[in-house]
């Protein structure tokens, strides 16, 4: 009888162990389910907050007409991508949290951030300092693409057309520039208080120098794992050409370092020859701004700090670019792969081609692809424009960059 009792004691026990096991196991299952819907997991990306999270850890991609016709793998960094459009978010960025850091603006306080440029770097600060609670005021010659005007009116920034005129010019847009912040900040000062302004000063101010060491040079290092034998960029202020340099060179030292340069800028001559320019060269001399070609961005007649960084022992090699490769190349890569770059861009992918060929099949070499198309549509996109200056294309291939016969 006892033996009975405790077979039949026994079973229940088990009956009874295997329903709480199996109730368990239900309950761990159903408050999973509940906590994957409610947090995200190891491998969910987290979410951003602000536009200025979305600045940076642009993709670098194969450029796969420029590859495959050379037997190199050519890759981009798309820093159109970013939340501006453009490379100059970067610099945007860095310029202004160091203004701040330094106490020399403050958000809501009705403060100004003031710059001279061709574009890009405006509509990067216009985006930035809406953001972060400032106003923009933004001094432009008056002969660049119409877009970045309206696009930086529509961001609400005060965009000032001025004439072309050289940097020695108290006129120039960047002196004006400076000059618009001097006025603001000296009513500020008689007054005790109220509203001030910043001149970004991109091409002197090495915060520029600073974010493309800090951030640009180490994600291109990352995605390639180290391995790349060139980087070709070219350089308005130098500032992106300078930061990635100094962060690659030491770390991959057999790896060369080339400026890509459009016509009618001095810091070919730099790289090639250690001289800025002939006399009649000197910006002074010039009646354009900046360079005589129809290249926006890149290309300068004199030495800021910024392009002073790599100046001396760190450029390996520099490739001149005319206006009419720029076009070409501009129109290869929208026929080839869909892609739709702006002026500088297609300097860059012209350098990166002729450097792939000298080194020959086999070699990695990294570019930028600054910003997009859409931003030249009535000037380096434009067909009437082009034609007028006599650069109308008309290569099939990759012939516009092969040796003269």
């Amino acid at each position: 009888m006892s033996n009975r009792t405790d077979a039949k004691t026994l079973l229940i026990g088990l009956l009874i162990g295997a329903t709480v096991s199996a109730a368990s196991a239900v309950y761990l299952l159903l408050t999973s389910k509940k906590s994957a819907g409610n947090s995200s997991s190891p491998n969910t990306p987290p979410i951003r907050t602000g536009v200025e999270s979305l600045i940076g850890n642009t993709p670098l991609f194969r450029i796969r007409s420029l590859s495959d016709e050379t037997g190199c793998d050519i890759l981009a960094k798309a820093e159109f991508l970013n939340v501006g459009g453009s490379t100059k978010d970067r610099v945007a960025l860095s310029v202004i949290n160091e203004a701040e850091k330094a106490g020399l603006i403050q958000p809501g306080r009705g403060d100004t951030i003031f710059e001279g440029t061709v574009g890009s770097t405006g509509i990067s600060l216009a985006v930035i300092a809406k953001a972060k609670g400032y106003k923009c005021h933004i001094v432009m010659p008056d002969d660049q693409a119409k877009e970045k005007y309206a696009l930086l009116q529509k961001l609400g920034a005060t965009v000032e057309k001025v004439r072309p005129v050289s940097i020695v010019d108290k006129n120039h847009f960047v002196n004006l520039a400076r000059k618009r912040a001097d006025e603001m900040n000296l009513k500020a000062d008689q007054e005790g208080n109220g509203p001030r302004g910043f001149f970004c000063d991109q091409f002197e101010n090495l915060a520029n120098y600073q974010v493309h060491y800090q951030t640009t040079g180490p994600e291109i290092y990352e995605q390639t794992g180290g391995r790349l034998d060139a980087v070709v960029l070219g350089a308005g202020t130098g500032g992106t050409l300078a930061g990635v340099t100094h962060y690659l060179k030491p770390l991959i030292p057999n790896m060369i370092a080339v400026l890509a340069d459009p016509h009618g800028s001095g810091l070919y001559h730099k790289v090639k020859h250690g001289i800025m320019y002939s006399p009649m060269e000197a910006e002074g001399t010039r009646k354009r701004h900046q360079v005589d070609t129809v290249v926006e961005g890149v290309g300068i007649n004199r030495l800021t700090k910024n392009f002073a960084k790599v100046a001396k022992g760190w450029l390996d090699e520099a490739v001149r670019v005319t206006d009419k490769e720029a076009v070409e190349m501009s129109r290869y890569l929208v026929k080839k792969d869909g892609l739709f770059v702006g002026s500088s861009s297609a300097v860059n992918c012209v350098a990166a081609v002729r450097i792939a060929r000298e080194l020959g099949p086999g070699h990695t070499i990294v570019t930028m692809i600054n910003d997009h198309g859409t931003r030249h549509l009535t000037k380096f996109w434009d067909d009437t424009y082009i034609e007028r200056e006599g650069l109308t294309p008309s290569a099939e291939g990759l012939e516009f960059l092969d040796p003269p016969t």
